[in-house]
Order: C-alpha cells, then structure tokens, then sequence
C-alpha cells in the first residue's frame, strides 16, 4: 500500500499463480521448505507421474495448494526462463484459450496492472479526390466490366447501367458510341416490329429519326428477319422498303442484294423454307419496283430449267405474286414463264399436287390475278416517279456488306451525325426550330403577300412553249431507246402534266408516221401502252378515230405507217374492234385516202392473223353492230359498193355474207318491182340485170328460163 503498488485481486492472484511456471526445489529452498511445511500441515497426494502410452485412467486430483510468497528481488530482475524438463504436462485445453497476462516489462508506468498501454490511433488519410477525366475512366472501364459480364450470360440490373451510361458523356469515346450502336439498333427492330398497314405512315418518319446511313445493315437484318418469320406482312415490309428506298438508295440497294444472296445460298443447299421468303420478298419488290423485272425472270428461268416438285412450287408461289406486274409491264416475259409452265405440266414428271398447282396458277391468269394485286389500295404510298430502281442480277458479284451489322468505331461520329441531321431535316421537312412565333406569324404573312402579288402579276403563256418542249422530250426518248420496253419504262418516268396523257399517245403515232417504213418497234411500243391499263387503251381508241377521220391530210408514207400501227394493235387485241365502227364503206362517204388507208389496214391484218381467223373474227355476233358500216345493209348501191371495193382489195372471202343478202332479201324485190316499172312485149325476151357491173363473179344472177310455147 505504502510502496506505491496497488494489491491485486484475490481472483487475480489465483489466475496469475496457474498461468505462473513451477520451479525445482533444489533452486528454491525456501519454496521447498514451505512445501515441506505444506506436506506436514495438509493431507496431499504423491507427486504426478509422466504419462505413457498405456496408462490408467488418472485418478481425480486434488485441489491446488497455494502458491507461496513472491520473492520481491526475483520479480524486480523479470522471470527466469525455465526448461523443457521443468514444464509441466498439460492436459488437453477445454473451451477456448485462456488469455494470458503480459510479462511484467509490458506494464504500464507506475502501475501495478499487465495490460498494455493502447496506442495512439491517427486519423485515417483523407481520399484522394478525382479528377473528372478520372471518374470518367473509372465509368468506362466499370461499364466494359458489366457488358463483359452481360455477354457471358450474367444478369444485370437495368438501374446500374443507366447510372454508367449516364456517366459516360464523351461522344469520342468507344464506350459512348457502343452505347448509341446499343439504342440505334433497339429502336430499330421496334420500329420494324411493330409496323403494319394502319401505322406505317407514322412509323416512317420515327425510322427516318434514326441514322439509316450507319444502321442501314440492322435494318435489312431487321426486315429480313422479320420478313422470313412472318410472311403474310411481306407486302408491308416491302412498303416500307420502298419508301426508304426513295429517300436513301442506298438502304434498298443493299437489301436487294442480301435477298439475292441469301435465296443463292437456300438455292445451294436445298433450304426451300428460306427460297420461298426470299422470292416472296423479290417479288414485292419487283412490284414496288425497287428492283428490275429482270431479276425476276431470272429467278423463274432457273427454277423451271430442271423442273422438281420443290422447284415448281416456289416458281408458282413468285409468278402469282409477280405475275399481274409482268403482264402489264413486260409480257413477252411472261408469256416465255407460262409456255415453261405448260411444257412441265404436259412433260415433265412431277407429283401430281404440282400439276394441280400449276393448273390452279393458269386459272389466276385467266381471272386477271383478282386476289394478288400489283400493290395494295392502302400500301400504295409511292409516287411511280420518286422510285429509284436497281439493276441486280442473279449471276453477278454482289457485296452484302456484313461488317454494316457489327458496332464499329468512327473518329468522325460527330460529323456524321451533324450531316444525317441534315439530311433528316431535308427529308422530313424540319425546320430550324429557333425562330419565334412572332417571327413565324410575320414570315407566314410576307409569304402570303408575295403570293398574292404574284397571282396578281402573272401572264398566261400563250405560245404553248412547254407543250412543244413536252412533245420534243417524247420523241428524243423515243428514238434514244434500244428496245420498246426500255422506250416504255423512261416514257413511264416522265412527268406528265395532268390531262396531257393524249399527248403521249399522238407522239407515238406521230413518231410511227415520220419513219421511212413501217418499224414494228413502234407497234410494240404502242401495245405495251395500251395493255397497261384501261385509260391507255381508252387513248388509243380516240386515236384512231381522230387520225381516220383525218387521214387525208397524210401522205401515203405516212399513211402507210399508221395504217399498219393501228393493225398491229387490233391484231393483238390491245384495242377493241369496235373503232371500225367509224368507218362508213360507202361512195360518198369515203376518199381515196380512206381507201388506201383500209386496204393496207386489212392487207397488214389478213398478214398478222391468217385468211381463216380474220374472217371469224370478222364474223363474231358481238362485232356486227361495230361493222355495219363496212357491211352495209340499207340501199342496194351501198351493197354493191361495199361489196365491189372488198372483191378489189382481195378481201371478197369478206363478202360472203353481204352476197347472200343480196341475193336471198333484195333481189325478188327487185324481181317482183322491175316487171311492173317496164313491161316487156310479149315474145322478146331480155336479160334482168340489176345494174351491177358484168365483172363481179357472182353479182348476175342467171336469167330465168322461159317456157316455150
């Protein structure tokens, strides 16, 4: 108490004296001679043994005596370090390690405890703070981190990377336009997903937002994945196709050439599922005329070059697709597809469900293709003149363009995007954006006036000068044209003034006049025209009424070219055979240049159709009433006319008809009022003759022989 120590526990003592190591009695006689004195006081047991490998359970010991008195010098120098022959045999710790004290160099100053003394703790260093660059480093390697992860297949949850994306704002960076490649090709696939017939007029300006230019390949992935998995929607996707195509080439170009491609390799392998969406898809396209005809026929002549059940199929499945276009725009191919057809059918060997589905195919031909129109009414949406076709054949090197559909990076992203913005704005229409309303309401008005002034200074061109260039741009067109399809496809082109359609039709008439001979050429020309549709076989119609009734003021040249023309189209039908109608075959009403107009008309139709048909044609009960003007059946001297003229030319096997009525209705008229009007004396006999020439074969009719008396 006076030294300055505290006195410990008496539970302290106690643990200290257990953990404290026992000493030998020859090194302590004091401790042995307190033992001793122990020994004589206390009933203790004999000392420990060693344990060994065979031993006895140990026998319950008794409790500790006590330690003696600590020797004040010996703790002052420290504990003495004791041996391995003086230690103590332990046994096998219970429950977990007693803690034990701290030798006595380890108390603190002073004290009479073990514990140590608790260090000082200093504060931890402030972070470092992070420079932007930094922190943008950190979100980009964190977010190639998670996309790594993604790609292996891990779940991550949509709140972290829009937190990282939103961090990433460098548009120079990789991870940044991978970020946009991400959203441009999402946006597509739902645009392209969702479209059908009742939102495609609003889902093509959203498509148009997007870049087309850089996603031009997920796009065509995106529509020929789409197409192939649902083929109904074909004709919409090939809408939509050709409405991009207007605006951007480029985007219909490669399409058409990955459908190529890939019906070449369905082709190779067999894969008819795939062959079958690819045509389809050429088909519609063809229609929306994306893509040439030709490609078309291509396809159809190498399908039926070697006939198989599969190969017939798809070859069915295009035609009724494309087949209303071929005959309107180039049937001469067409007819070439049908005559394969008809050879398969009538030939080749083929499961009888193809035979029925080539049969089926000629019954929609006979019925004009009324369930597989061209384009629909409502996916209609391309002006004729805005569409760009394209030149692909089915032979030739096409380049698909694959690397289109994977992200790239691009140093110029900044300047790509600023110039497609424009094209966006020229596309769809916008405008800056950045003037008032004031500004808008006051340019609208100053707009307004200058209108309004024009209106009011405008001077109606009298000399006709844009009809004159009209007419000058047909005819170059004309004669710059290798074949009639291609005079007809640029022709087709032209933008026509609305009612100037007749111009059209007199310039190819004109054109067919001004040759040195006739040019079947011109004839071709004119029957694609008039098979189009029914406002072009309408034109042509007047047409030729309008030049008969004209047709003296052209000379014989000219006379002949058109003559031939307007034989060509009736013989091929593309004309109805009511226009004769207007012609009258009677001496009044004929000149010498009608004439020779109808005797080169009919030569040129007896050369085309043959004697026999041309005289069933003739013969038809529904062109009687058209022909009653060249078959006259009123007055006698027409008769006689009509006939005589016909028997001139060499078309008396026309006649035929005309001579019986002449003979059968006419004529015992005839008899019956001559002797009336002049009677004869009795006993002379003259022949009756019905004023008819002696030259006709058969316009005498033999006198009636006389009874004698």
């Amino acid at each position: 108490m006076g030294n300055g120590r505290e006195t410990a526990s008496p539970d302290a003592e106690a643990r200290h004296e257990l953990d404290r190591p026992s000493r030998s009695p020859s090194r302590s006689p004091s401790s042995s001679l307190g033992s001793r004195d122990s020994r004589d006081s206390r009933d203790i047991s004999p000392p420990r043994r060693d344990r060994s490998p065979t031993r006895s359970p140990a026998p319950r010991s008794p409790p500790r005596r006590p330690s003696p008195p600590r020797d004040r010098d010996r703790d002052r120098d420290g504990p003495r370090p004791r041996s391995r022959s003086q230690s103590r045999s332990q046994s096998p710790a219970r429950g977990p390690p007693r803690r034990r004290s701290p030798p006595p160099a380890a108390r603190r100053d002073g004290g009479s405890s073990y514990r140590p003394a608790r260090k000082e703790r200093t504060p931890p260093p402030p972070a470092p703070v992070k420079t932007e660059e930094e922190k943008l480093a950190d979100a980009r390697a964190e977010y190639q981190k998670l996309l790594n992860l993604r790609s292996q297949g891990v779940y991550l949850p949509p709140q972290k990377l829009r937190a990282l994306q939103a961090a990433i704002t460098d548009k120079t960076t990789k991870e940044y336009q991978r970020m946009a490649w991400d959203a441009l090709k999402k946006s597509i696939n739902g645009l392209v997903n969702k479209v059908n017939t009742a939102n495609i007029k609003f889902v093509v300006p959203e498509l148009f937002g997007e870049n087309l230019i850089r996603g031009r390949g997920l796009f065509c992935q995106s529509l020929l994945k789409a197409q192939h998995a649902s083929l109904p929607f074909t004709p919409i996707y090939a809408c939509l196709a050709a409405i991009c195509n207007t605006k951007l080439p480029q985007v219909g170009e490669l399409l058409v050439k990955r459908l190529v491609m890939r019906f070449r390799k369905a082709f190779k392998r067999n894969d008819k599922a795939v062959c079958l969406s690819s045509t389809m898809f050429i088909a519609h396209l063809v229609n929306n005329q994306v893509v040439h005809e030709t490609l078309a026929a291509q396809i159809l002549i190498l399908l039926l070059s070697k006939p198989t059940d599969d190969s017939v199929e798809i070859a069915v499945a295009l035609m009724r697709e494309v087949g209303l276009f071929l005959e309107e725009m180039s049937s001469r191919i067409a007819n070439v597809v049908f005559d394969q057809f008809r050879n398969i059918l009538h030939e080749a060997d083929i499961d009888r469900r193809t035979q029925y589905m080539i049969e089926v195919l000629f019954q929609v031909r006979k019925d004009k293709y009324k369930d597989n129109p061209v384009i629909k009414e409502e996916l209609d949406l391309v002006e004729e003149e805005d569409q760009i076709t394209h030149q692909i054949s089915l032979d030739g090197e096409i380049n698909t363009q694959d690397s289109l559909n994977v992200f790239k990076f691009d140093p110029d992203w900044e300047a790509n995007e600023a110039e497609y913005k424009k094209l966006k704005a020229d596309i769809l229409g916008e405008g800056s954006g950045d003037e008032d309303d004031d500004e808008d309401d006051e340019s609208e008005s100053e707009s307004e006036a200058e209108d309004e002034e024009q209106k009011a200074m405008e001077i109606k061109d009298q000399s006709n000068a844009d009809l004159v260039n009209l007419r000058r741009t047909i005819y170059l067109t004309i004669q710059s044209s290798a074949d009639p399809e291609e005079a007809a496809h640029k022709l087709m082109k032209l933008r026509l003034p609305a009612g100037q359609e007749p111009e059209l039709v007199s310039m190819i008439v004109e054109s067919c006049a001004q040759e040195k001979v006739y040019l079947k050429f011109m004839g071709l020309l004119g029957e694609r025209f008039a098979r189009l549709n029914r406002m072009w076989m309408d034109l042509f119609e007047e047409s030729f009424m309008k030049y008969y009734s004209t047709i003296h003021r052209y000379e014989t040249n000219k006379l002949r070219n058109i003559a031939r023309f307007f034989s060509h189209l009736l013989a091929t039908d593309s004309i109805g055979w009511h226009v004769l109608s207007v012609i009258r075959l009677t001496q009044d009403e004929t000149t010498s240049a009608s004439r020779i107009f109808m005797k080169i008309l009919f030569e040129d139709l007896q050369e085309n159709m043959g004697t026999a048909k041309l005289k069933t044609r003739m013969a038809e009960d529904t062109l009687q009433p058209s022909l009653q003007g060249i078959f006259p059946h009123d007055e006698p001297a027409n008769i006689r006319f009509a006939i005589n003229y016909l028997t001139a030319i060499k078309m008396g096997f026309l006649t035929d008809e005309l001579r019986n009525f002449l003979l059968l209705v006419l004529l015992p008229l005839l008899l019956l009022a001559l002797p009336l009007a002049h009677p004869a004396p009795q006993g002379c006999h003259r022949p009756r003759s019905l004023g008819v020439p002696h030259t006709g074969p058969v316009l005498h009719p033999q006198p009636e022989s006389q009874p004698q008396p």
